[in-house]
């Protein structure tokens, strides 16, 4: 049965006891008849054992054990034998207290509560009709055997439930758990590319097609003047040694070599200084404001600005100037980067294409964004360009935090 299912299987200990608690007080019962040699004491024997034979059938039966109507069918059988046998011998009254577990564990909540008011008041008007009197000792009985049944059974579900409750909360939990460590674990796979990716591009790419331009210089000078050949080739074999260096460095994750030993203002000194020489196109530098310390991040992501911004200028502006400009403004820190190229319309920016680049402003923007900070372009054509990233500047405690890790 199913209600036998939900209470008595989680308590089998329990549920033997109560077998034997019934067999017990029949034998009781039947015993008595016999040892007293009371009148009827066959009917009260033969009453006995068809008790403790309907009895025996519920467990038994599988039709019982998985239908709650068989289930109440087979209360009211035991009911009736049990009525007979209390209608025989006032010994029949003690197996009250066993029925009212029964009945509140087999029946719905109303309606065990319904049998186990019925049964009280059967075995009141059976001890009280043996008795030959009405007195409170006959009704106290029954009564209190049924009030702590029902104590008893109903308190037992009341802590069934929460536990089950607690159980179900405790699986939802741990599934919730795992699959936030699942997303946790997905975000830091695809935080790591993404930054695997801006490096790639800021460092690997823009690397190989600087050499790729030196190389192409070295190639039209060669038949003509093998001088600026050997310099060209001597500048991409140094930009191959640098570009070697940004590699193990941000496979790492550490600083930068250009930021190493040294501050972002002589990182960007130096960064124009070797655009210049290595390109047809004077990269200057400017300082507006008092430097101040700054966390790591924020000096990899402005110096990372400035090499994209003039790796995009040297490849594609055809410009002859640009200016290189930090600004130290109270709360926040820019860098602009100004050319004289041939502009471009922002609002039709290329699709980034893994074959041929594009990925320069994209990545700008998403490490100026990480930091909180905006990116902003302007331009047009036959006009230049001007690029300018602002990060908001850290208090002094969490520079000097970030300092220190």
């Amino acid at each position: 049965m199913n209600a036998t299912a939900n209470t008595l299987t989680p308590t089998r200990p329990l549920a033997w006891c109560l077998h034997l608690l019934i067999v017990g007080l029949l034998a009781l019962a039947a015993g008595r008849a016999l040892a007293d040699s009371r009148p009827h004491a066959g009917l009260i024997v033969a009453a006995a054992a068809a008790c403790a034979l309907v009895y025996a059938a519920g467990p038994l039966l599988p039709r019982v054990s998985r239908s709650r109507r068989a289930a109440a069918l087979w209360l009211a059988a035991v009911g009736a034998v049990w009525l007979l046998l209390l209608t025989l011998s006032a010994d029949g009254v003690w197996l009250a207290f066993p029925l009212y577990f029964l009945q509140l564990h087999l029946l719905p909540r109303r309606a065990g509560l319904v049998a186990v008011v019925t049964t009280a008041a059967a075995a009141i008007v059976g001890f009280a009709a043996h008795q030959g009197s009405f007195s409170a000792a006959v009704v106290i009985g029954p009564a209190l055997g049924a009030a702590v049944a029902v104590a008893v059974v109903w308190g037992y579900q009341a802590l069934y439930r929460e536990s089950e409750q607690r159980r179900r909360l405790i699986e939802e939990l741990t599934a919730t758990r795992a699959d936030l460590a699942q997303v946790q674990h997905t975000a830091g796979v695809l935080a790591e590319r993404e930054r695997l990716a801006r490096e790639i591009h800021d460092t690997i790419a823009q690397g190989l097609s600087s050499i790729q331009l030196l190389l192409r210089a070295a190639e039209r000078a060669l038949p003509h003047a093998p001088e600026n050949a050997v310099r060209y080739v001597g500048q991409a074999r140094q930009a191959a040694v640098d570009n070697l260096a940004e590699a193990r460095r941000f496979v790492a994750a550490l600083t930068p070599p250009a930021l190493e030993g040294t501050t972002l203002t002589d990182a960007l000194k130096r960064l124009c200084a070797t655009t210049s020489t290595r390109h047809p196109l004077t990269a200057r530098f400017h300082l507006t404001g008092d430097p101040v310390s700054l966390p790591t991040a924020h000096e990899v992501a402005l110096l990372r600005v400035a090499q994209s911004a003039l790796t995009n200028t040297v490849r594609h502006a055809h410009a002859t100037t640009a200016d290189v400009t930090l600004s130290y403004l109270g709360d926040h820190i820019v860098i602009e980067i100004v050319d004289d190229g041939t502009g471009f319309d922002p609002g039709q920016l290329p699709v980034p294409d893994p074959e041929s680049g594009g990925f320069g402003l994209n990545a700008m923007r998403a490490r100026v964004h990480a930091l909180g900070g905006t990116l902003a372009i302007e331009s047009a054509a036959g006009h230049g360009t001007a690029l300018a990233a602002q990060l908001p500047l850290p208090q002094p405690a969490e520079t000097k935090s970030e300092a220190r890790r």
